[in-house]
């Protein structure tokens, strides 16, 4: 049971839904005979027991705290609890297993930079805009990352860092358009702003609430929902004070 609960809060940690949460546990522990276990899952925490006549009582409650995505993990915690059902491994083995999973390294700041700004200039060439928009948009989601990483992520709370970044990319996507570079600022924009984007949590709180999680699939939607309203008033931000800087004259 410790074992399937370790699975399942790496993967509730990393990103994966409700129903792929309770579905790893109950394989782990029906593999290992464990037939009288119950696991109530909800976004930050699963509520374990275990306990009958033949069966030892167990009860425990892990504290999930809300984090980013690490689907490489969810991946291979998947796999693993395939590979029980098979029979590779013992449960010695199960539970160093999950331990190499929790310490995969995850992706480097060089590469998430990197990512960020490639991503930026893709969709906004996706949403209509020629090379040079998805050059600004590239140094905008370069610096953006940036930003997120060495200051809004360690420093910042989650609110005011989103409201933070999203009038940062504004702001360097203006300058970058008042110095002649570009032609359409609303793609750039566009653009720069899609790393901060929550999509994998707003993906799962939609097929939380469709397998029934009403609670988990609420919390996550309503916690996407404020992360799209934080970059909304970021941006309006940004043309506001650009607006009142210039007079009107850039919009």
């Amino acid at each position: 049971m410790e074992a399937a609960l370790q699975a399942g809060h790496l993967l509730l940690e990393n990103g994966a839904e409700i129903s792929r949460v309770e579905e790893t546990m109950e394989r782990i522990c029906q593999y290992y005979g464990v037939h009288s276990g119950n696991a109530f899952v909800l976004t930050n925490g699963i509520f374990v027991t275990v306990g009958n006549r033949n069966e030892p009582v167990f009860a425990k409650v892990e504290h999930i705290p809300v984090s980013g995505t690490h689907l490489d993990r969810v991946a291979a915690v998947n796999q693993l609890s395939r590979e029980i059902e098979e029979g590779r491994y013992t449960i010695g083995e199960v539970a160093g297993r999950l331990d190499d999973i929790k310490r995969m390294p995850g992706k480097t700041k060089h590469m998430q930079v990197l990512a960020s700004g490639c991503g930026s200039a893709a969709f906004c060439y996706l949403f209509g805009g020629n090379a040079a928009d998805s050059a600004v948009a590239f140094t905008a989601g370069v610096l953006l990352y940036l930003y997120v990483l060495y200051i809004s992520g360690p420093h910042l709370s989650k609110i005011v860092g989103n409201i933070s970044g999203g009038a940062l990319v504004t702001a360097i996507c203006i300058l970058l358009y008042s110095a002649g570079i570009g032609n359409h600022l609303n793609f750039m924009v566009i653009g720069s702003i899609m790393p901060l984007i929550p999509g994998v949590p707003f993906t799962n709180s939609i097929r939380d609430i469709a397998d029934g999680d009403y609670i988990s699939g609420s919390v996550r939607m309503l916690d996407a929902l404020l992360v799209f309203f934080c970059i909304a008033i970021g941006v309006g931000v940004g043309f506001a004070l650009a607006g009142w800087m210039t007079g009107g004259a850039l919009l």
